[in-house]
């Protein structure tokens, strides 16, 4: 049974991961991680593909079809099914992530920060992007986001988390991803995001990189082809997995995880594992 941390970087495609972010490529380089390309479900949308990364099932399936119906979902996840096996959660997520596998509508007062010992989610630390537009992020920082994972790993003990943050598809949105200012921001994510890998590493933790979708040339995602749907996905850790030129189908990450965690894998998920 392993621990391990999914890290997911909203919105950045295959190419721009490959080309930019240089301490995870020394990683591949080394031979310290791996490298694979995966495909998002479709729609290509944020809320669509953060519903499939933790059930393992398909946006016709759950049913959330954008980012503007979000509820709680009836299907068992990583959460609910870690939970179950007696494992200690994590989440240091945007909101929707509570919405989908804690409970709706969220309350900021009662849902930003909680420490739920029943699950789900054991332990979340959440933020909304209230207010959000083109000449306003409302992205928090990423160093903020990853320090806050780390305390929960350090401090409470959690055999699984996920950390999510919209700062470079909020900036793809903003300027396209063909651009200095995306050159830039990839740059900082990647060296800021390094060290606390390392620490991940020498704390025991698998350690999977990736992100819930692409973008195109004109800062769009939820259709169809390579820059939408197209993103690599990093992993840190000893397990076996396919060759390096295999297309991960984005519905195997969940019952990949919790096979990782030693946990059961639901019915519903039907995709195969990735790693064994």
């Amino acid at each position: 049974m392993a621990k391990l941390l999914l890290i997911i970087l909203d919105g950045v495609p295959y190419r721009n991961w490959r080309r930019l972010f240089g301490n995870l490529e020394g990683w591949v380089q080394s031979g310290e991680a791996r490298v694979w390309r995966m495909r998002s479900v479709l729609p290509s949308t944020s809320a669509s593909c953060y519903a499939s990364i933790h059930t393992g099932v398909t946006p016709q399936v759950h049913h959330i079809w954008d980012n503007a119906d979000i509820r709680r979902l009836d299907h068992p996840d990583i959460f609910s099914e870690a939970t179950k096996a007696g494992l200690k959660t994590g989440a240091v997520t945007h909101s929707y992530w509570s919405e989908f596998f804690n409970r709706a509508p969220f309350d900021v007062v009662r849902d930003i920060e909680y420490d739920e010992p029943e699950g789900p989610i054991t332990h979340g630390r959440f933020h909304t992007m209230r207010g959000y537009g083109h000449d306003n992020q409302m992205t928090p920082a990423d160093y903020d986001l990853f320090g806050t994972l780390t305390r929960l790993c350090e401090v409470k003990g959690i055999d699984y988390g996920i950390l999510h943050t919209c700062t470079l598809d909020s900036m793809g949105h903003r300027f396209y991803h063909d651009c200095e200012e995306m050159d830039n921001a990839c740059f900082q994510i990647d060296g800021i995001l390094a060290p606390f890998i390392h620490r991940w590493r020498n704390a025991g933790y698998e350690v999977i990189v990736t992100a819930d979708h692409g973008q195109d040339d004109r800062g769009h995602h939820g259709g169809t082809g390579e820059l939408q749907q197209d993103v690599a996905l990093y992993y840190f850790g000893a397990a076996e997995g396919p060759e390096k030129n295999a297309v991960i189908d984005q519905l195997s990450l969940a019952p990949t995880i919790l096979g990782r965690l030693g946990a059961k894998v639901p019915a519903s998920m039907k995709a195969a594992p990735f790693l064994k």
